[in-house]
Protein backbone atom coordinates (compact mmCIF):
# COMPACT_ATOMS: atom_id res chain seq x y z
CA UNK A 1 0.00 0.00 0.00
CA UNK A 2 2.66 2.36 0.68
CA UNK A 3 6.35 2.38 -1.50
CA UNK A 4 9.16 4.69 -0.60
CA UNK A 5 11.22 5.05 -4.29
CA UNK A 6 15.09 6.00 -3.93
CA UNK A 7 17.21 7.51 -6.50
CA UNK A 8 20.24 9.78 -6.57
CA UNK A 9 23.46 7.26 -5.56
CA UNK A 10 26.21 6.32 -7.19
CA UNK A 11 30.28 6.92 -7.60
CA UNK A 12 31.89 10.14 -6.77
CA UNK A 13 35.41 11.33 -5.82
CA UNK A 14 36.32 11.83 -2.61
CA UNK A 15 35.12 15.82 -1.83
CA UNK A 16 32.71 15.68 -4.07
CA UNK A 17 28.85 15.98 -4.12
CA UNK A 18 25.79 13.58 -4.27
CA UNK A 19 21.77 14.37 -3.85
CA UNK A 20 19.45 11.70 -2.70
CA UNK A 21 15.91 11.56 -3.12
CA UNK A 22 13.12 9.59 -1.57
CA UNK A 23 9.58 9.62 -2.70
CA UNK A 24 6.74 8.03 -1.00
CA UNK A 25 3.88 6.90 -2.86
CA UNK A 26 0.19 4.63 -1.75
CA UNK A 27 -2.46 4.98 0.59
CA UNK A 28 -1.10 8.06 2.55
CA UNK A 29 -2.93 9.87 4.84
CA UNK A 30 0.16 12.00 6.49
CA UNK A 31 3.93 11.31 7.35
CA UNK A 32 5.12 11.92 10.81
CA UNK A 33 9.20 11.48 9.82
CA UNK A 34 11.22 10.74 6.64
CA UNK A 35 15.11 10.02 7.07
CA UNK A 36 18.00 8.41 5.95
CA UNK A 37 19.77 4.90 7.46
CA UNK A 38 22.90 3.29 6.24
CA UNK A 39 24.88 0.62 6.29
CA UNK A 40 28.42 -0.44 4.97
CA UNK A 41 29.69 -3.70 4.70
CA UNK A 42 30.30 -5.54 8.20
CA UNK A 43 28.50 -3.12 9.85
CA UNK A 44 25.11 -1.85 11.59
CA UNK A 45 23.04 0.51 9.78
CA UNK A 46 22.93 3.45 11.42
CA UNK A 47 20.75 6.62 11.15
CA UNK A 48 22.02 8.93 9.47
CA UNK A 49 19.56 12.06 8.97
CA UNK A 50 15.81 12.53 9.90
CA UNK A 51 13.52 15.29 9.89
CA UNK A 52 10.03 14.94 11.34
CA UNK A 53 6.81 17.15 11.19
CA UNK A 54 7.58 20.66 11.90
CA UNK A 55 10.94 20.41 10.67
CA UNK A 56 12.95 19.47 13.44
CA UNK A 57 16.25 17.81 11.99
CA UNK A 58 18.77 15.21 13.30
CA UNK A 59 22.02 14.76 12.02
CA UNK A 60 24.47 11.85 13.34
CA UNK A 61 27.87 13.82 14.46
CA UNK A 62 30.12 12.24 11.34
CA UNK A 63 27.66 14.08 8.78
CA UNK A 64 26.97 17.25 10.52
CA UNK A 65 27.93 20.34 8.59
CA UNK A 66 28.03 18.32 5.37
CA UNK A 67 25.12 16.72 5.06
CA UNK A 68 21.58 18.56 4.80
CA UNK A 69 18.12 17.01 5.06
CA UNK A 70 14.99 18.61 3.64
CA UNK A 71 11.46 18.03 2.38
CA UNK A 72 9.00 18.29 0.17
CA UNK A 73 5.38 17.62 2.33
CA UNK A 74 3.57 18.52 -0.52
CA UNK A 75 5.21 15.30 -3.14
CA UNK A 76 6.11 13.05 -0.04
CA UNK A 77 9.49 13.39 -1.13
CA UNK A 78 12.84 13.94 1.32
CA UNK A 79 16.56 14.68 0.07
CA UNK A 80 19.91 14.18 1.19
CA UNK A 81 22.41 17.00 -0.48
CA UNK A 82 25.63 15.28 0.55
CA UNK A 83 28.32 17.43 0.42
CA UNK A 84 32.28 17.05 0.76
CA UNK A 85 32.25 13.28 0.84
CA UNK A 86 34.22 10.88 2.44
CA UNK A 87 35.36 7.21 1.58
CA UNK A 88 33.93 6.35 5.10
CA UNK A 89 30.50 7.48 3.54
CA UNK A 90 30.48 4.48 1.39
CA UNK A 91 27.32 2.71 2.12
CA UNK A 92 24.21 1.22 0.73
CA UNK A 93 21.58 4.38 1.60
CA UNK A 94 17.98 3.57 3.07
CA UNK A 95 14.89 6.16 2.96
CA UNK A 96 12.90 5.58 6.49
CA UNK A 97 9.64 6.88 7.22
CA UNK A 98 7.22 6.58 9.70
CA UNK A 99 3.84 6.98 7.76
CA UNK A 100 -0.07 6.79 9.08
CA UNK A 101 -1.70 5.03 6.12
CA UNK A 102 -5.72 5.41 5.03
CA UNK A 103 -7.14 1.88 4.57
CA UNK A 104 -10.48 1.03 5.96
CA UNK A 105 -8.85 2.56 9.16
CA UNK A 106 -5.60 4.46 9.72
CA UNK A 107 -2.78 3.21 11.21
CA UNK A 108 1.00 4.04 11.02
CA UNK A 109 3.77 1.82 10.05
CA UNK A 110 7.49 2.40 9.39
CA UNK A 111 8.50 1.88 5.84
CA UNK A 112 12.04 1.63 4.12
CA UNK A 113 13.16 1.76 0.88
CA UNK A 114 14.92 -0.67 -1.16
CA UNK A 115 18.14 1.00 -0.96
CA UNK A 116 20.91 2.84 -2.85
CA UNK A 117 24.60 2.03 -3.07
CA UNK A 118 26.35 5.73 -2.61
CA UNK A 119 30.39 5.02 -3.34
CA UNK A 120 33.12 7.54 -2.36
CA UNK A 121 36.66 6.48 -4.23
CA UNK A 122 39.64 8.12 -2.81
Amino acid sequence: QVQLVESGGGLVQAGGSLRLSCAASGSIFSINAMGWFRQAPGKQRELVARVVSGEATYYADSVKGRFTISRDNAKNTVFLQMNSLKPEDTAVYYCNARIIVQDTIKYTDTYWGQGTQVTVSS
